[in-house]
């Protein structure tokens, strides 16, 4: 059975990503691949991010950015995501790491990273995230997860292959109608989802909106072999910046 993320999944990873931090990577509400914490599936990769963002200003003008970042998921289900900032599409300078979230499923200790301060900070999630996420979304063969009106509609893309990875395409659109639009215009939002089951990941997401701009977000470098424990374990340089660990 194929599934993929929508934005829904979002709830899911709160429990586990409690203050990761965006610093400027992805603007607040955006879609976001999700590395989820099962166990038995292991893999590294690259997140290469394109954004556009209009301009606020009313000139039409668009700003385009870009920013990539490794993630990685060991056997026992321990996750490794980074955080980086948003350079100029034109720009050749690596994307500096902001912060870097651990998660270990196993001890529920959810872990931030700040590379520039060389400190960290740990929080205890008190309810585990279930093996197989509640806000996994099936797709079935004609596609009909989304409630089908005259306003939103979801069309299935079929399978193709991503990085020698099997895929699964959902695109959902929604409509919002001239007489509702702050622009007196009719917007057309289109989402596409590129899930892999195998690896219970997204590995191919695009958003578009016309008022806001677009993101592609797209994973590469796919390795399916065990990461270096080291990537999930606090350096040894890093230190707390307070005694007390957070509980929630």
């Amino acid at each position: 059975m194929f599934g993929r993320f929508s934005l829904s999944a979002v709830c899911f990873l709160v429990l586990v990503a409690v203050a990761i931090a965006t610093s400027g990577a992805l603007a607040q509400g955006s879609p976001d691949v999700f590395v989820t914490p099962i166990p038995h599936a292991p893999f590294t990769g690259v997140i290469n991010v394109e954004r556009s963002i209009v301009r606020g200003d009313g000139s039409g003008s668009i700003i385009n950015l870009k920013t990539m970042r490794q993630i990685g998921r060991d056997s026992q289900g321990r996750i490794y995501n980074e955080s980086r900032t948003l350079v100029p599409m034109s720009s050749r300078k690596t994307p500096k790491v902001v912060s870097v979230h651990l998660y270990d499923p196993q001890t529920r200790v959810s872990i931030i990273l700040n590379p520039q301060e060389r400190t960290f900070s740990t929080r205890t999630v008190n309810h585990p995230p279930a093996t197989v996420p509640l806000a996994l979304l099936y797709a079935s063969p004609t596609g009909n997860t989304l409630p089908q009106n005259e306003f939103t509609k979801e069309e299935d893309l079929g399978v193709r292959e991503m990085e020698g990875e099997t895929v699964h395409g959902v695109r959902e659109i929604q409509t919002i109608p001239a007489e509702s639009s702050d622009t007196g215009k009719e917007i057309v939002i289109i989402d596409e989802y590129w899930y892999s089951d195998e690896l219970r990941i997204n590995l191919g997401i695009t958003h578009r909106d016309p008022r806001t701009g677009s993101v592609t977000m797209t994973v590469t470098q796919i390795a399916r072999t065990e990461p270096d424990p080291a990537m999930f374990e606090i350096p040894d340089e890093y230190r707390a910046p307070r005694s007390r660990r957070g509980t929630e």
